[in-house]
């Protein structure tokens, strides 16, 4: 095993992270209470301005994908990459900062794949890049709002959000 940056959290060889303390305690009262995710995401929204932005990155490598493991998103856990835009904040510039924060990885938007508004979220918008690593991949250090990734081929995906499944047949179309 190999130490985090991150208190309270230990990396295994597979990438898993094993949390500790605090980070222990809101998982398992998260997964106890699914619904708390989406308090917590109502919550932050509200703190926004009226029409938030969400931006996703898709990064392939050779025929596998990258699927990080979010703390916050209880019934799909498993998905893209991405956060929400600041005021005044750049969409592509967006998604690389999401993607150095949450993976440790340094990206470049290439172009957009998908962009949508979901029927659910009156006053959200969703804006898929597809991404390029801007170096060679170095290894991966997950932030606080992640448990775990992995690469993934496109034929042997979780259970995605569908705006995610969309992007990432989107980018294997391409190939």
């Amino acid at each position: 095993m190999k130490n985090s940056p991150h208190n309270g959290v230990t990396v295994t060889a597979q990438g898993r992270r094993e949390l500790h303390g605090f980070w222990r305690r809101l998982v398992t009262v998260i997964r106890r209470y699914p619904r708390l995710g989406q308090v917590v995401q109502r919550a932050y929204r509200r703190l926004q301005p009226r029409f938030t932005i969400g931006v996703i990155g898709v990064l392939v490598n050779e025929d596998r994908v990258l699927l990080v493991e979010h703390l916050f998103h209880p019934y799909t856990p498993w998905g893209l990459p991405g956060g929400w835009i600041g005021r005044r904040e750049n969409p592509a510039q967006t998604v690389e900062r999401e993607f150095l924060e949450e993976t440790g990885l340094r990206v470049r938007a290439v172009r957009p794949l998908i962009v949508q508004q979901p029927k659910l979220w009156r006053g959200h918008m969703d804006v898929v890049y597809l991404m390029e690593p801007a170096g060679p991949l170095e290894p991966i250090h997950l932030c606080h709002e992640l448990l775990g990734y992995r690469w993934t081929p496109c034929d042997d995906l979780p259970k995605l959000v569908p705006v995610h499944t969309q992007a990432i047949r989107a980018a294997f179309e391409e190939k």
